[in-house]
């Protein structure tokens, strides 16, 4: 399933659609297990197992000095234990699941594609998943070259170093994938431990303010259903790519859900009274190697199940520490909302293997309520 489904659709099937494929009462006669359920959306796509359709070369045998394509489909990667979801050794690395590279072997050359993801799907009787590698290679020969040593190892973007603008300042540009919230955790886990300078890391809303507080019920579709622009920060909290573009003057990230722009202008002052906006209005400036941002100027919005307010105020800063990993940090204030400033933070993959972000329309804002059947 591609990355780009609507969410708004996903999320109506989901909640609405969960088709029995094959099934009777009692099993099938002889005692047979019962077929899995076959669920919609993104529940059915995490299901689906690692494949490699295709890994070829336009020519097995070249000159020296000649360059040959290698191209190659991969279904339903998903990564996991640190390794790439997609990779090929020697030398390329990290690579998109569907692409092609120009490449010029010195020598005669095994290439091997390696995929990671599902390899087997969780079962009714209650054997887990599993998740590990599959591989496939090919050899292009060289003319008079011996054969190179094979190596199955190429440097992570995590293990190199920061790359730098002409001022020396951390470039942040490139496209990062979804992320992850710092320290790990989940459902049921113990709330995460005071940011540092005592900022707490869960809100508390202030004596007065349940009113904010976002309770749906079974026909309401989510946040997502509407295609109206969910605002900062809960747009990190979509599961999409996002890219920044940096210059000395301006920095602009662009979420891929819905193509939201923000344009950070660096080294300015906010307008008086700005217009209010999702994205807000944003300015920026360099505290050593952490980029500062200070945003005012939002409509009224929603994170976290808790709607905010005009009076919305975030002071976010990113860092990268290493090519491969970009932190972020929001402290999250709200006067009419919040009994205190809080914090969140999370991390974003760099993916080098991507070099801009897709388009996304939101091609249909109809109310999904009917989807969910006449009530009673």
């Amino acid at each position: 399933m591609s990355r780009h489904m609507f969410p708004a659709l996903a999320c109506a099937l989901a909640v609405a659609v969960v088709a029995v494929a094959g099934q009777q009462p009692g099993g099938r006669q002889g005692g047979a297990p019962q077929q899995p359920q076959v669920r919609g959306g993104y529940t059915e796509a995490g299901t689906l197992q690692v494949r490699i359709v295709e890994f070829t070369a336009d020519r097995a045998s070249i000159k020296p000095g000649e360059s040959i394509t290698l191209s190659w489909i991969v279904e339903n990667p998903r990564g996991g234990g640190g390794a790439d979801p997609v990779a090929i050794t020697p030398a390329i690395g990290r690579v998109a699941p569907r692409a092609s590279r120009r490449v010029t072997p010195q020598a005669t050359t095994t290439y091997t594609l390696t995929a990671v993801g599902l390899v087997t799907p969780p079962t009714n009787d209650g054997n887990p998943q599993k998740t590990g590698p599959v591989t496939r290679t090919l050899t292009v020969t060289v003319a008079g070259t011996q054969p190179i040593a094979a190596s199955d190892t190429v440097a992570r973007a995590s293990d190199l170093a920061t790359p730098r603008t002409a001022d020396g300042k951390p470039d942040l540009t490139g496209v990062y994938g979804f992320g992850a919230a710092a320290g790990g955790g989940g459902r049921g886990a113990a709330p995460p431990a005071p940011a540092p300078g005592g900022i707490a890391r869960t809100p508390t809303l202030k004596p007065g303010s349940e009113k904010y507080r976002v309770v749906r019920g079974p026909t309401d579709a989510g946040l997502y259903a509407s295609c109206k622009p969910p605002g900062v920060p809960q747009t990190f909290m979509a599961p999409y790519f996002m890219q920044i573009v940096q210059s000395p003057k301006y920095i602009v990230l662009i979420h891929e859900y819905l193509t939201l722009p923000r344009i950070i202008e660096m080294n300015a002052q906010h307008p008086v009274d700005p217009d209010p906006f999702y994205m807000g209005h944003s300015v920026g400036r360099w505290d050593g190697d952490t980029l500062v941002v200070d945003s005012i100027g939002f409509k009224d919005s929603e994170f976290q199940n808790i709607r905010t307010t005009e009076a919305l105020h975030l002071v976010e800063r990113f860092r990268r520490p290493n090519m491969g990993t970009l932190e972020y940090e929001a402290v999250i204030e709200d006067p009419n909302v919040f009994a205190a400033p809080w914090m969140i933070a999370r991390t974003f993959p760099f993916l080098p293997e991507h070099t801009r972000i897709d388009e996304f329309y939101c091609e249909n804002n109809r109310d999904y309520k009917d989807l969910f059947g006449a009530k009673p």
